[in-house]
């Protein structure tokens, strides 16, 4: 198997396990200068044809992860449970006025 069929191989693999749409945790970048901050959240847009998930991260920044240089994973059923309940009190603490605090 030649270079290029191994990275077809991984790009298709790596777009099976993280489709668009999956959450996912970064844990360390590897030598980036752009790199975003270990443990951020963010959402897979898509993978490209060799690999590499591009991603819009929660602290608003866009940037592609390389499977072979970034560690990152997938979040846990538990984490995506949080966030929807996160997601559902901020969305019932608005009403038709705008936000309302509770004590």
């Amino acid at each position: 198997m030649n270079e290029w069929d191994k990275l077809h191989r991984m790009a298709e693999h790596y777009k099976a396990e993280y489709p668009s749409g999956t959450r996912i945790m970064l844990l360390s970048m590897g030598e980036d200068m752009y790199r975003v901050e270990d443990n951020t959240r963010g959402t897979v847009l898509t993978v490209d044809d060799i690999g590499t998930l591009h991603c819009k991260f929660d602290n608003g920044r866009s940037l592609g992860l390389v499977p072979s240089e970034d560690s990152f994973r997938k979040l846990t059923e538990e984490e995506l449970a949080e966030e929807q309940e996160e997601s559902q009190e901020m969305d019932d603490d608005m009403d038709e006025d705008g936000p309302s605090m509770r004590m």
